[in-house]
Formats: C-alpha cells, structure tokens, sequence
C-alpha cells in the first residue's frame, strides 16, 4: 500500500494530524500498535485546558523537595533506581523552571493554547463528538492560604491575555459545587478551558471521522520504519506501507523510532495514573476540580469520578507503582464523598516530556520527509488538534496560523 503521508501514532495528536492532512487533499494511512485513543490519550483529566499559561515545574524549594525525597509530597513519586539516568534530564528541568524562564515559555505557548478550545470544536463537530465536551471551566482549591497566594502570580498573565479567572470564597466554591465538603478555604474558577467526559472516546471518534473520510487506520509497528529510495515504509499485517513523508507522532515512544537514525532529543516519560470511583448517594461533580496541595485533579468521566494522579519519575517501561492513587484517594476523601473504586486496578500512562516543557513540531534537521510532532507533557489532549493544523499546514506549503518557531526541533 502507499500513500502520501504515514502517521506514526493514534493518540489524539496523531490522530489530528491524520485529520488535518486529509482535509488537505493527502491520502494518509495512521499507524499504531494499538486502535486511536488507547495509550496516554485514554487516561488523562480530560481538559482543554485553554488556561494552562504555566508550565508544570520542578520545584525549587529545599522544603518541597525534601518532601518529595520523603516520600510526603503526593504531587510526585520517582524511583530512586531510574534517577542516575535522569538525573541530567532533572538538571535541564530544573534550570528550565526558574520563574523568568517559567514566564518565557509561557508566553511562547500562549499562541497554541489559545486556540485549543476552537480547533477542539472544529474536529468535535465533524466527528460528531459534540456530546462530550462541557463548558464551565475547572475549579482549583487551596487548603492553606499559602496555596492561593502561590496560585495568584499566574493571574497578571491571565489579564493580560484576555482570560477569565475569579478567585472564590469557601461559600462561592461550594456554591458551584455543592458536594464538595469544606476541606479548603479558597478557590480559583477558571472559566476559559472545556473539558471531556471521555478523552479516548473523543479520539476515537476523531479517528473515525478520519476513515469515513477514505483514510486507512492500521495496526503496524513503528519500529520497522525505513527510509527507502521514494520515502518511507513499516511493516503492517499484510506487508509493506510506504509514504512519500511520515509524521512521528509517538509520544513518549518517539525515540524508540528516531534513536535509530541518529536523533537524541531529551524526551522522558513522566508516568502518571488514575482510577475511577463511584460517589456517595447522589453527590455529583459538573467540573473538573484540583486540589493543589492535595496533588491530584478529579474530575466527572462516563466511567465515574476519575482521580488523576501527579507525576512519577521512573524508567518507562518499569512496572507500575501506583502509590500515589493510594496516597491521594486519601486525601481526596476529604473533599469529595467517594464510593468503591470502579475500576480492578489502576491505569498507567506516559506523559512525553521535554527539559523546556515545549513540544517538538517541525521536519527533522537530517531526513528528507521526516516530521516530528511529539512531547506535550501534560497538554496533550488540549494540544492535538493545534498540533494537527500546525503540522498540516506546513507540511503542505500553507502559512502556519501559529508561529512554528518555539516548537522547532532544531532548538535540541
């Protein structure tokens, strides 16, 4: 089979690209080793998270860190084996989230996140996906003042970028979410993001909006990929796929394709986790809310009440330690009247990571067709679609709509 463009990569970003090559006129073949929407696009919060103007940092208080080093801190958990080998990748972070730096980057993101809400709508309402999505925002709540006072440096920024955020009494959280319990004395309501009832199922009907439109949907192993005389090729159930260009779009994956023709960017997977639950009588939730010092997001799935957990540092492949389920459901517990888990156990997933918290989107420095869209850390299912246009464009002689520079691969 050949085609114009090979995706390698059903999550939400690739299977935006798949979407938005399409519509362009290319015949485009999406490949994975799994169907679109079951690897880190199935378990994330659910947001498009128009707000997110901050990166998530390393932190950079002694108390903080000793915390994490404890075993105290339930944003974050790591495996001391795996931190010789990440410990040049944790300098390269840390350096990264020094506040001017922080605000650097999030002024270099601001372009892409303030178009995730609308390019999310374009694709939901071709793919029929419009039953999912949720206006309201999400509520983030501080159980110390502290809290709240670390929360209001991002709010200048917001202002001046045209977003609406309103800090909340106790009373007025409660207001809007009237089965929260009083285990917090402020809140912050972010009107701007949306959010999802179920992140997997909105990337599996992107993907089907992709095959009505003629494209091909494939099991197949990227790492079979080959340059070949006219472009690329992998291996698929029945033989040879082969492209003029091919899209890496794997996440936390991506290198185990790009290592082998010499790329050596400074992609980790930052594990994270969740688990559903039932809630307690009648007790509902119409947001997703935060606990900030609790380290955790829940939020309203089809499922139940999804829990996601922080940020694990460990090698990617390492078996689960889902510790920090059990450690927030704790905690959780006091905000919200959680019933028994839904789930048999907790789900895992890989959150591609780059020292700068930037994503890389552009045509590799040394292969002829070769394009790189890949790293979203924590934003990868509010980025898939602005990633989809982007790359599209470029990739087809359009002007971009959004300055590519910031996501150049050759920054690395």
């Amino acid at each position: 089979m050949s085609f114009d463009t090979l995706v390698l990569g059903g999550g939400i970003v690739g299977t935006s690209i798949a979407l938005h090559l399409q519509k362009r006129g290319r015949s485009v073949v999406l490949a994975d080793r799994r169907a679109p929407g079951e690897e880190t696009s199935f378990g994330n919060a659910g947001l498009i998270e128009r707000s997110s103007l901050y990166p998530v940092a390393f932190p950079r208080q002694l108390s903080v860190l000793l915390k994490v080093a404890t075993g105290r801190y339930p944003h974050a958990n790591f495996h001391w084996s795996a931190l010789p080998a990440l410990a040049p990748w944790l300098l390269a972070y840390w350096r990264a989230s020094a506040p001017a730096r922080l605000e650097a980057t999030a002024r270099l993101m601001h372009q892409a996140l303030a178009a995730t809400v609308e390019e999310h709508r374009v694709l939901a309402d071709e793919a029929g996906a419009e039953g999912y999505f949720r206006e309201g925002g999400w509520l983030k709540v501080y159980r110390t003042a502290e809290g709240l006072e670390a929360e209001k440096h991002e709010f200048p920024l917001a202002r001046e970028f045209g977003l609406t955020v309103k800090e909340l009494s106790q009373a007025e959280a409660l207001a809007l979410e009237p089965h929260l319990q009083p285990a917090f004395r402020h809140g912050v309501l972010w009107s701007d993001p949306h959010s999802v009832s179920n992140p997997g199922a909105v990337t599996k009907a992107y993907a089907a909006a992709f095959e009505r439109g003629g494209g091909t949907v494939t099991i197949a192993d990227a790492r079979t990929l080959a340059q070949t005389g006219k472009g690329w090729r992998i291996t698929g159930p029945n033989g040879a796929i082969e492209a003029r260009t091919v899209v890496i779009a794997l996440g936390a994956w991506s290198l185990d394709v790009l290592a082998p023709l010499g790329y050596r960017l400074p992609l980790i997977a930052k594990r994270g986790y969740h688990m559903h639950y039932r809630s307690q009588g009648n007790a509902t939730l119409t947001r997703p809310v935060l606990d900030e010092e609790g380290g955790y997001v829940i939020t309203p799935m089809e499922r139940g009440i999804r829990l996601t957990t922080g940020a694990e540092f460990a090698r990617r492949d390492a078996p689960k330690t889902p510790v920090q389920v059990d450690k927030t459901e704790i905690i959780a517990r006091t905000l919200y009247p959680l019933a028994e888990r839904v789930d048999p156990e907790p789900w895992m997933g890989n959150r591609p990571i780059l020292p700068d918290s930037r994503p890389v989107i552009g045509e590799a420095p040394r292969h002829k067709g070769l394009w790189f869209a890949f790293g979203h850390q924590h934003l990868g299912f509010t980025l898939g679609p602005v990633t989809g246009r982007l790359i599209a464009e470029m990739m087809t002689g359009q002007a971009p709509f959004i300055d590519p520079a910031p996501f150049s691969p050759g920054r690395f």
